[in-house]
């Protein structure tokens, strides 16, 4: 890759403007810009939890994996016609799913996004990767985005929901449930 950043600020971007992967410059605020930005966001997010400490190492392998897939996903949005996912990255977070959601007890009630660090980071993550989605629903409807980008989307907001619960029960052993206003 050779030194693509070999300096930080080039003041292209004074103008409200950014430029994509292709080299085509839109606004900062763009559908696109939007996307790729919350993906870049839902990473960072993830990085939170990688830095649990005594992170479980399963968890943390698929963090990590995640976190490259995210790239890939991002570099998809940032250059338009540009391919990364596939139907297999949602097979895989879907095995995954099934790992991690198989030993946990079923929900009755709905819980609380909190509990320990680790576990309120998943939450967090969670509810980016959301917006993330959303971000990417929108753009879609205006331009060709490949549904393999949403269905990822998709189901790792659902896999962060189930490591939230790992980790909550993991930290402190229990997860917090929601009681509604009308039985408290």
């Amino acid at each position: 890759m050779g030194n693509r950043l070999s300096k930080i600020y080039t003041r292209t971007g004074d103008d409200g403007t950014t430029g994509l992967g292709d080299g085509s410059r839109v606004a900062k605020d763009s559908l696109r810009v939007e996307a790729y930005g919350t993906v870049d966001e839902a990473n960072s997010a993830i990085g939170l939890i990688l830095a649990t400490p005594d992170l479980d190492t399963a968890v943390s392998a698929c963090l990590t994996r995640i976190q490259h897939e995210l790239f890939d996903l991002g570099s998809e949005l940032c250059v338009p016609g540009y391919r990364a996912m596939q139907a297999s990255h949602v097979e895989r977070l879907e095995a995954d799913l099934d790992g991690f959601n198989d030993p946990l007890p079923p929900l009755k009630e709905f819980i609380l996004p909190a509990g320990a660090n680790g576990a309120a980071a998943a939450h967090l993550a969670r509810t980016i990767i959301r917006r993330a989605e959303r971000r990417v629903v929108s753009l879609a409807a205006n331009e060709a985005i490949a549904a393999e980008v949403s269905h990822y989307l998709n189901r790792l907001s659902d896999l962060m929901f189930v490591i939230a619960r790992v980790l909550a029960r993991k930290n402190d052993g229990t997860e917090t449930l929601w009681e509604s206003s009308r039985t408290r």
